[in-house]
C-alpha cells in the first residue's frame, strides 16, 4: 500500500507513545526478555520505549531496508545484522529475546529476522493480515490497503476528512 492510499490512519506522538506503552503490557507476561532487538528504523522508537517499560538495558538492532522509495516495498537488504552477543543469548536462537518493530506489514522483513532467530518473540505496534501470523504480540491490526502515517514521517499539515476522500 503506498502514501496516496485513500485509507489512511494518522498517529501522533502521543498516541504512538501510549500504542507503545500498551505493547509493553502485553509484552511484561511474554518474557523474561534478557535482550531487546529493533528492526531499523521503524523498530527504533517503540524499542526504546518498551525497554524502558520492560527495566530492558541490552538494545541491539537488525536493519533491514524494504521501502526504498517510501511508495512500496522493495527488495529486502540485511544492512547489519544481528550482534554475536545477542546469538549468544539463551539456546542462540532467539530465546530471551524480544524483536520489536512499529509495523508488520507483508511480514517480509519478520520472515528474515525470524530466520535468524527462531524462537524470539516477535512484536509489533500495529498489524496488517499479511504480516499478523509472522509476529506473537501487537496492539492495533488496520487493514491491507491502510497506509500509516508515522509521526516521525508527518508535518503539520491539513487532513481532509474522511468522506472527502471516499466515493460515497
Amino acid at each position: 500500500m503506498s502514501p496516496t492510499s485513500p485509507k489512511a490512519f494518522p498517529v501522533s506522538w502521543d498516541q504512538f507513545h501510549r500504542d507503545c506503552r500498551a505493547l509493553a503490557w502485553r509484552l511484561a507476561s511474554a518474557g523474561p526478555f534478557e535482550a531487546i532487538i529493533c528492526i531499523t528504523r521503524g523498530g527504533l522508537v517503540p524499542a526504546a520505549i518498551v525497554a524502558r517499560e520492560l527495566d530492558l538495558r541490552l538494545i541491539e538492532s537488525v536493519c533491514i531496508a524494504s521501502y526504498h522509495d517510501y511508495k512500496s516495498q522493495g527488495e529486502l537488504k540485511v544492512l547489519k545484522d544481528i550482534a554475536p552477543s545477542i546469538k549468544a543469548i539463551g539456546d542462540g536462537k532467539g530465546q530471551g529475546v524480544l524483536v520489536i518493530d512499529d509495523l508488520t506489514d507483508t511480514g517480509k522483513t519478520a520472515k528474515i529476522v525470524r530466520e535468524m532467530l527462531p524462537n524470539a518473540h516477535f512484536a509489533a505496534v500495529y498489524a496488517k493480515p499479511a504480516g499478523r501470523p509472522l509476529i506473537d504480540t501487537f496492539v492495533t491490526e488496520v487493514s491491507q490497503d491502510t497506509w500509516i502515517y508515522f509521526p516521525w514521517d508527518m508535518g503539520l499539515t491539513y487532513q481532509a476528512p474522511i468522506r472527502e476522500g471516499s466515493a460515497g
